[in-house]
């Protein structure tokens, strides 16, 4: 089976990796992630499905994931300098500038544009924070599931 892309947009703030902990936090306490609910679609509605988790914790919900993995950001663990297995890593300002012509891109350049999936490996992720009249206002985090 192919890996399937997810993503999310959160509101920015300057720590990246406590933005990180509390999306993982937030699907996994409303129960978007695989074995609760095997496929999602992204983007997530305004009302996205939150069965809750049935799990106590995110290992009980990796082992019965399995090779497949949670297919949710669950399975982006912290933030890394490089790319690398279980991790989100900054899209760089060369990468950034390739695809979207600026080192500040909007939410719309970032839903509007598919090139930055294209160097995108399973189980890695990426961040990108997006700008609104030229200032930081939200993190896009995206990834590729494992299976």
């Amino acid at each position: 089976m192919g890996a399937h892309p997810y993503w999310y947009v959160v509101r920015y703030r300057t720590d990246v990796e406590a933005a990180l902990q509390e999306l993982r936090d937030r699907e996994f306490r409303a129960g978007r992630y695989n074995p609760v609910i095997r496929f999602l679609d992204f983007p997530l509605g305004p009302n996205p499905p939150a069965p809750g988790a049935q799990h106590a914790t995110f290992a009980e919900a990796f082992e019965d994931a399995g090779a497949d993995g949670t297919r949710s950001i669950i399975d982006l663990e912290r933030v890394s300098e490089e790319p690398e297995l279980g991790a989100v890593t900054a899209l760089g300002d060369e990468a950034m500038q390739d695809v979207f012509g600026t080192t500040r891109p909007t939410r719309e350049m970032v839903e509007e544009n598919e090139d930055l999936w294209e160097d995108l490996e399973r189980g890695q992720g990426i961040y990108i924070v997006l700008y609104r009249d030229d200032r930081p206002d939200e993190i896009f985090f995206a990834g590729y599931s494992f299976d």
